[in-house]
């Protein structure tokens, strides 16, 4: 029986040399890759597009993210606070002693002699706009207001002594200042956070590196669990957050997911090949699985750096794929007996290279959307098809060029599948078929949700979600990825623009609709504020009786107000350099390279980012950086993209079937894939699953891989019946690698697993449809 696109193509002897040299190249590729250790990550921001295409917002971003992504919060509570102090103590030594962290703190490590003397140096700047607008509108109450602080038992000691403070100026800036979180110290330093009656020691720390790198999330986890079980063994409690526990739990949960995945879907695979060849030469199909793994990760490291664990993950269903190739021929040995490995590879080599073909067309279509985490998946599958492609051409024959006699019964099961396909068309015709499938179809899609998240690309850790929460609850710090970016020509400007928005916020707060914020202007008052302040320093003086008839000298007032008036103006750039400034220290983006000035707003326990929308309004140079937002639109506009490059890649696929098959026949094996990706993508509406960004990617690798099924069944090359047990075989291996992936704990993961095995099944049954009629001409 000759293949209607068999072209006798051969395979020249120096063929196998050239794959051998390119082989013990990749090896080579691929230690010198790994020279320095896995070049895998996991940081998650990788796999996303930028969305930030100006330096300054790049900056802005790593500005946000470099606390989530290095910062530990550890809290321990016991009955017995000094228990739990002590305890903290202990555990912030262990984290020291690792080596890891590049700082660790428990208690108050402020320089207090450093802070005195800021505040009554720039105790003007620090004095906060409420205080500054009392005192320039009513010198008298803000001089009875002094008094009241002087003698109030409620009030904490000030940093500044009384004596070289009469007016108050350095106290006030010090209590008016924000005091980020809930956090504060104890007698000792210690420091303590308090909540529904109980309180917790605190220890924060900062990694070196952050979350991301390769073993350092591990380490940091261990020491975690090494604390949590001193501290539970003394009857106490631990809580921990920190964006490195979640990158620890998402490497653990990938690289497992990956080796199950992987190992069991080649070990089932490989069972059933024993099972039904009844050699253990057929074994070796696994090679071109091994070469075409090689092959995607060198291909990922050298065009990306690095590969990421959620591609390994995604990767790893390559088994199924990769394994295709040798079966297509192997699957001949029914019935071309005496086999022969390398007649049979004669015979399917044109049907092999035009699915290689048609399948790394639509994985490369995907390389060119926005988003790296379909790049780096398209890249490392259609580099490990072209390997193993390789492979099983030519290595693979001449090791299971031995006698084969497989196991009779799946062809004669396959013969009566396919008589009982002709019956059931004698009674129904194909034309009533399609129309149930549209109809079914149309209904389930109706049901369909489009839904992207970032949150659906990690493990879901619930512990870990709750004890953030807890440690939010707790401390008052509730970190989030929105932000504001202001922009301005001078930092006087900027600082009238943050206190503008700030007035805003402070609505938002007072709603509850927002924790709090950090914003310059809370810090430091502008040029203009500070002139208008000394200004109004003299009346201080004329209304200073009440401070007299307490005792008080007119010399040392008249001192005092003298320095005063000789403080200088100070400009952002000193009050920052100060320690009283590290908190805001990080929303200072400096001076630009056109002169203009840019800082951040960052924002505490958002419970609705949609009241940020229009909160700007009307600010200039205000930008709301609302990251999850950008990546929904992102994800929405590559899911359009996705669907016009596939498009396009199915117009190529249509022309490069055209040649052997011609039109008509080309219609029949593109129908069957596309049908099959309406069909999963049904299953999905009647199922209740969303389809996420990672399913489409599924549904569109469902197109690439049912075409290989309807070449196969066009090509009959052996006969009906082989081709069918082919196909069979080909999509239960490849249903085994995908399949599985349905049970990932990676929402995104399981999207795209649950869409390709559905739409694997859908594939299968319809391949028969793709074979040539009586009535359809030759091509």
């Amino acid at each position: 029986m000759t293949s209607p696109t068999d072209h006798a193509l051969r395979l020249p002897a120096w063929l196998s040399s050239l794959f051998f040299v390119a082989l013990l190249g990749l090896v080579a590729l691929t230690a010198w890759q790994w020279r320095n250790g896995p070049p895998i990550s996991a940081n998650l921001l990788q796999l996303l597009p930028s969305g930030a295409p100006g330096e300054l917002e790049q900056l802005a971003e790593q500005r946000v993210q470099a606390p989530l992504n290095r910062d530990l919060m550890l809290l321990v509570q016991h009955e017995d606070e000094d228990t739990a102090v002590a305890l903290a103590k202990e555990a912030a030594g262990n984290l020291k002693a690792s080596g890891l962290f590049a700082q660790v703190r428990r208690s108050v490590q402020a320089d207090l002699p450093a802070m005195r003397q800021q505040l009554l140096d720039q105790r003007l700047v620090l004095l906060d706009r409420a205080s500054r607008e009392a005192l320039i509108a009513s010198p008298q109450d803000f001089i009875q207001q002094r008094l009241q602080r002087l003698f109030s038992p409620f009030e904490s000691t000030s940093l500044v002594p009384v004596e070289e403070d009469w007016f108050g100026l350095a106290d006030l800036a010090q209590r008016r200042l924000p005091h980020p979180g809930n956090i504060h110290p104890r007698l000792d330093g210690a420091l303590l956070a308090e909540h529904d009656g109980q309180r917790w020691a605190v220890i924060h720390a900062q990694i070196h590196g952050d979350a991301f790198d390769d073993k350092l999330p591990l380490l940091v986890d261990d020491q975690v669990r090494a604390a949590r079980h001193r501290v539970e063994s003394q009857q106490g409690k631990l809580l921990a957050a920190g964006g490195v526990l979640h990158a620890a739990y998402g490497q653990r949960q990938a690289r497992e997911e990956a080796s199950l995945i992987g190992s069991v879907s080649l070990v089932a695979t490989l069972a059933l090949l024993h099972l039904l060849f009844r050699t253990p030469r057929v074994l070796l199909v696994a090679l071109p699985v091994l070469v075409g793994a090689l092959s995607g990760a060198a291909a990922c490291v050298a065009l990306f750096g690095q590969i990421h664990v959620l591609t390994l993950v995604l990767g790893a269903s390559l088994v199924g794929v990769s394994i295709d190739f040798p079966l297509h021929y192997l699957s001949k040995s029914w019935t071309l007996q005496p086999w022969q490995a390398f007649r049979a590879l004669r015979l399917t080599l044109p049907g092999l290279a035009l699915a290689l073909a048609t399948n790394v067309i639509g994985y490369l279509a995907m390389a060119f959307t926005p988003f790296p985490a379909l790049s780096q998946v398209a890249v490392f599958s259609a580099a490990g098809l072209l390997g193993a492609f390789a492979c099983a051409t030519c290595l693979l024959p001449s090791l299971v060029n031995v006698p084969l006699q497989p196991w009779a019964a799946p062809l004669s099961w396959a013969e009566r599948a396919l008589a009982l396909r002709q019956r059931l068309l004698g009674r129904l015709p194909s034309s009533w078929l399609l129309a149930g499938f549209v109809v079914f179809c149309l209904a389930g899609i109706s049901q369909v949700s489009f839904k992207d998240d970032l949150r659906q690309w990690v493990s879901r850790a619930p512990a870990l979600q709750q004890q953030a929460e807890r440690i939010g609850q707790i401390t008052g710090f509730e970190p989030t990825s929105q932000y504001f970016l202001v922009r301005a020509q001078t930092a006087d400007e900027l600082l009238e623009r943050q206190g503008a928005l700030g007035t805003r916020l402070d609505q938002l707060v007072a709603e509850q609709k927002l924790h709090g914020y950090l914003a310059l202007s809370q810090l430091a008052a502008s040029t203009v504020a500070q002139e208008n302040l000394h200004l109004a320093l003299p009346r201080l003086l004329e209304h200073s009786q009440p401070l007299l008839a307490l005792g008080m000298t007119a010399g040392a007032l008249e001192k005092e107000l003298a320095a005063l008036q000789a403080q200088p103006v100070t400009g952002l750039d000193q009050v920052l350099a100060g320690p009283i400034a590290e908190p805001w220290r990080p929303l200072w983006l400096g001076t630009r390279s056109d002169g203009t000035v840019a800082g951040l707003i960052s924002l505490q326990g958002l419970r609705d980012s949609s009241a940020l929308h229009g909160l700007a309004d009307g600010i200039d140079g205000v930008s709301l950086i609302d990251r999850p937002a950008e990546l929904n639109r992102l994800f929405a506009e590559t899911q359009r993209q996705a669907a016009l490059l596939k498009t396009f890649a199915a117009v190529v696929i249509l022309a490069l079937l055209c040649l052997p098959f011609g039109w008509s026949g080309a219609l029949r094996c593109l129908a069957v894939p596309l049908l099959a990706a309406l069909g999963s993508l049904a299953c999905l509406g009647w199922l209740g699953q969303p389809l996420t960004l990672f399913g489409l990617f599924g549904l569109l690798l469902v197109t690439a891989i049912g075409v290989d099924y309807a070449i196969l069944m066009r090509e009959r090359i052996g006969g009906a019946a082989v081709s069918l047990v082919g196909t069979l075989l080909a999509a239960v291996t490849t249903w085994l690698s995908f399949g599985l992936l349905a049970l990932s704990s990676t929402p995104a993961v399981s999207n795209f697993g649950l869409a390709v095995g559905i739409g694997l099944v859908f594939a299968f049954l319809l391949a028969p449809w793709a074979a040539k009629t009586t009535e359809e001409p030759a091509s």
